[in-house]
């Protein structure tokens, strides 16, 4: 039996179509991450003082478990728009685009693991907050550290970009520029609490680029040679 007889059943489709779902997926995450995590967590969530945290949770608890819902989206998002990309980037080299999807789910596994302590964290709260500052803590540091492998995914992904002969150049400079944001600050929080630099909030702009450029592909379509390669 053919080793690679399956395969089909997973990227028999178009490299158009694999590219909308990367893109629309990529813009939902885009959306719903910063309004869980920034506008919700980082704003009731105070590290260094679990009673205030408590409050804040207590307050606002519809909020706070509305995130989890939209962080437990976006990591299944996560690893939509692996596949999608696996499926792009297929032409150019398919061990490095599974390499590449690969780490984007196991990614997206860790994130998901991460997020359950968020709901443990709200099953043992108190107004003390002190045992579920534990768990909230546990998020934020099993998170940081999947980034480091995100970045690793990023990394691989603008090598692919830079090499292609369909992926403007200047975005896989910027992808891989991404890249080194998201594994110094992994690496820099997982090794020190005192850790206070945020180089992502400065290099994430190749993600941004790459959803308008699947968004465009999706729209305009590729070469009919490109798709034969796949």
């Amino acid at each position: 039996m053919n080793p690679n007889e399956n395969a089909p059943r997973f990227t028999n489709i178009s490299l158009r179509t694999a590219a909308i779902v990367a893109g629309v997926g990529f813009l939902l995450m885009a959306i719903l991450s910063p309004i869980a995590y920034l506008n919700t967590f980082q704003k009731l969530v105070i590290f260094d003082n679990a009673a205030l945290s408590a409050q804040n949770i207590l307050n606002s608890i519809g909020e706070f478990r509305t995130a989890i819902i939209l962080l437990f989206i976006v990591a299944i998002l996560d690893i939509v728009v692996a596949w999608g990309l696996y499926i792009v980037l297929i032409p150019v080299n398919r061990s490095l685009s599974a390499l590449a999807a690969w780490l984007r789910v196991i990614y997206g596994v860790i994130f998901m693991f991460a997020i359950s302590e968020l709901y443990v964290a709200l099953q043992v709260l108190t107004p003390d907050g002190a045992q579920a500052m534990t768990f909230l803590k546990a998020f934020q540091s099993i998170w940081d550290m999947a980034l480091i492998l995100f970045g690793f995914h990023l990394l691989v992904l603008g090598y692919l970009a830079f090499t292609s002969s369909y992926i403007p150049k200047w975005l896989g400079v910027f992808l891989v520029l991404a890249a080194a944001g998201y594994i110094v600050d992994g690496i820099g929080k997982t090794l020190s609490t005192d850790y206070n630099l945020n180089i992502a909030q400065f290099t994430f702009v190749g993600e941004v680029l790459l959803i308008f450029w699947l968004l465009w592909k999706g729209f305009k379509g590729f070469d009919q040679a490109l798709e034969a390669r796949k």
